[in-house]
């Protein structure tokens, strides 16, 4: 029932336009408009999403300090 339109998600994330710019052309081909929405606006991203940047993503949870 609340469906978000385009006026309710507000700007896109600058940070995240820019490292969607950055992606290979090939890349940025591939993406739906759903996808890229999800993107944007820091919303849960699709599986497909994950699959096609999944050379370009960094788990933060496993990054910068040991588990030990």
């Amino acid at each position: 029932m609340e469906e978000k339109t385009a006026r309710d998600r507000g700007k896109p994330d600058p940070q995240r336009m820019a490292a969607l710019r950055a992606l290979p052309v090939e890349i940025k081909q591939q993406l739906t408009g759903e996808e890229v929405r999800a993107f944007l606006h820091s919303e849960e991203l699709p599986d497909s999403l994950l699959e096609k940047l999944k050379d370009y993503l960094v788990d933060e949870r496993s990054s910068g300090q040991d588990a030990g």
